[in-house]
């Protein structure tokens, strides 16, 4: 693959892991080292999608698993015109994530899962968004990876451990992997 190929690869890389665990800070920090580089790039963050393209969900099952398809179809699109889409969210549900991985390789755009494997301690401790201290207040019901569900992946592209890395070494990481696979 030469350099001209290779910058105009597409690919999604799809973060997930508990509230708190650090995957928008991953993927922010990953943004800036390829920008920096020319890539074309672009951060999908969950907070962000549910203000504005999923508005209205909830946190169902079932909005949980609409909310994942949207994204994964914004983000096989910019990924099959040659961006490369940085996907931060939750996505608690395997079967959901399956889904997203199954549209990308049929149209055989590249997909990359990362599990933020942090631990629930850790995260609770990090509490970026007070999320943990309303659950614990009892004024939230439905913590995903406290009292409702998280599905870690069972075979991942790459788990990080934000517990003992900085985001420079987790993004390091995944830098790696993309120039392992072809991407960058």
């Amino acid at each position: 693959m030469t350099t001209a190929t290779a910058r105009t690869q597409g690919a999604t890389i799809w973060f997930t892991g508990l509230p708190s665990s650090g995957k928008t800070t991953i993927a922010r920090t990953l943004e800036k080292r390829l920008h920096a580089e020319g890539r074309r790039i672009e951060v999908l963050d969950g907070d962000e999608i549910r203000r504005f393209l999923s508005a209205g969900l909830g946190f169902s099952r079932e909005d949980r698993d609409t909310n994942a398809r949207r994204i994964g179809l914004v983000a096989e699109v910019l990924a099959r015109n040659g961006v490369l889409a940085l996907v931060a969210v939750i996505a608690p549900y395997a079967d959901s994530r399956q889904t997203v991985r199954e549209r990308h390789e049929a149209s055989m755009t590249p997909y990359l899962e990362v599990h933020v494997a942090t631990p629930v301690e850790v995260c609770s401790e990090r509490d970026l968004k007070g999320l943990y201290a309303c659950h614990a207040a009892g004024a939230l019901k439905g913590l995903t990876g406290v009292d409702d569900p998280y599905e870690p992946p069972l075979d991942p592209d790459l788990v990080l451990e934000t517990q003992i890395e900085t985001p420079e070494q987790s993004a390091g990481s995944v830098y790696a992997l993309l120039a392992a696979r072809g991407l960058i």
